[in-house]
């Protein structure tokens, strides 16, 4: 099973401090995560994080410190959002690849747009 990885720019939408991060593409992972040191070198104070309640892929419900507001760049789309900080990677989850209208191609294990001209949305 190959893995699929993409360098984005993550955005404090406070404070507009941003990284730049390669984050594992996690289809199964909802919103993304990043890891503590990500947080706090966007300027995310962890006493004023909020508490998430979530389901881990081994069945566990824990409560998760949670930021935002963010906005995540991948290359020319991006995507406000919110994110889970834990692990030791950062994750980018379905919702932000949706929100930006990007697709996992597991052969090339690279992200491609699914519509070249832009971000197209059912509504």
């Amino acid at each position: 099973m190959s893995s699929t990885c993409a360098q984005i720019t993550i955005t404090n939408l406070f404070t507009n401090s941003t990284t730049r991060v390669r984050a594992l593409v996690d289809t199964g992972c909802m919103l993304s995560t990043v890891t503590d040191e990500v947080a706090q070198a966007l300027g995310f104070d962890p006493a004023e994080f909020t508490m998430k309640r979530i389901v881990l892929a081994d069945g566990r419900s824990v409560r998760v410190p949670t930021i935002g507001p963010i906005q995540i760049d991948y290359e020319d789309r991006s995507c406000k959002t919110e994110a889970y900080v834990m692990g030791d990677e950062c994750l980018l989850g379905c919702v932000p690849l949706e929100c930006m209208d990007l697709a996992v191609d597991p052969v090339k294990e690279r992200l491609v747009a699914r519509h070249p001209g832009g971000p197209v949305h059912r509504v």
